[in-house]
């Protein structure tokens, strides 16, 4: 069984186009050189040296190289996150747990691109290398405090330049439209309900889910299982099924011949129009420019699902 480790960083190049896909942790992506066009909620936008991606757990995320780009990434558990915010904020938060609402109310963009600029991102670049080295040696236990200060150094001069949410929302509204951070390591024990309504989603993306039906399988009203849903894995169960779908219906036409309409209704879409919307708000980019991507680059593009080792 592979060792847990909260924070972990990797550094590699990237020569063709990737995603989307969506992880369970926080990533944190500093552009070394090269260039890229990015896709994500926030659209498409390019970055280059001296920009930094913040993504949320669950967001969907790809990129298209401008011949090449090279980034470090830097892996970060959400409980990890919210420990360390609970300290910056204890004058504030009562207690540990009050952290998560303080983090789904003041940081609610689920992607960012961050503007640090050449000189202050060239600061970064010893600390993440060094990162990188201990990542990969596996010594995040025997140099854990190493890597704390590490990460401290870095984060440090990132975030003054995270945005804090201007607006406040409700978790329910957020849940709905916007991915928050999951709650899979926790100090209380992931509800089995939510667990089982996870595992039916992934087992069937295309089937016609009701939230009335997920519910009665679990026992639960449809009020209840959004709670517990929400409060496990940071939206509602029919927001997660989308997020399941777009990334199924993005792997479908990088790696077949399918018409959008017929990738759509693939994953479970019965019109074109349903299927590109829901695409679009969670890729930042429709079918159609996805799909083109493909031509352009001379191959397939490859997701990348899982963190290099």
């Amino acid at each position: 069984m592979t060792p847990y480790d909260p924070l972990i960083a990797r550094t590699r190049t990237i020569h063709r186009p990737m995603g989307p896909v969506a992880y369970d942790c926080v990533k944190l992506i500093v552009i070394r050189s090269g260039s890229a066009i990015l896709f994500s909620e926030f659209g498409e936008r390019p970055v280059s040296p001296g920009d930094v991606v913040l993504l949320g757990a669950n967001v969907l995320c790809g990129s298209e190289p401008e011949g090449h780009v090279t980034v470090t990434t830097i892996y970060a558990d959400t409980d990890f996150l919210l420990d360390q915010l609970f300290w910056q904020h204890a004058d504030v938060l009562r207690d540990r747990l009050d952290a998560q609402g303080f983090a789904d109310t003041n940081y609610t963009e689920p992607a960012q691109v961050l503007h640090l600029g050449e000189g202050r991102s060239g600061m970064l670049m010893p600390w993440l290398d060094e990162l990188v080295a201990l990542s990969v040696d596996g010594a995040s236990r025997e140099r854990f405090h190493r890597m704390q200060a590490l990460w401290h150094a870095v984060i440090d001069q990132v975030a003054p330049f995270i945005r804090i949410t201007p607006y406040r929302t409700s978790p329910h509204q957020r849940a709905r439209v916007r991915p928050t951070l999951p709650r899979d390591r926790r100090f209380r024990p992931l509800r089995a309900e939510a667990r089982q309504v996870r595992d039916a989603l992934h087992s069937d993306i295309a089937r016609g889910w009701e939230l009335s039906e997920l519910a009665a399988m679990v026992h639960l009203s449809s009020k209840q299982l959004s709670r517990v849903f929400v409060d496990a894995y940071g939206k509602t169960p029919l927001t997660y099924l989308t997020m399941l779908r777009v990334e199924e219906m993005a792997r479908l036409l990088r790696e077949t011949e399918l018409t959008i309409e017929q990738a759509g209704r693939r994953v479970g879409w019965r019109s074109r129009n349903r299927a590109s919307a829901a695409f679009r708000e969670c890729v930042g980019i429709t079918p159609s420019r996805y799909r083109a991507m493909r031509s352009t680059s001379g191959g397939v593009p490859t997701n990348g699902t899982s963190v290099p080792t």
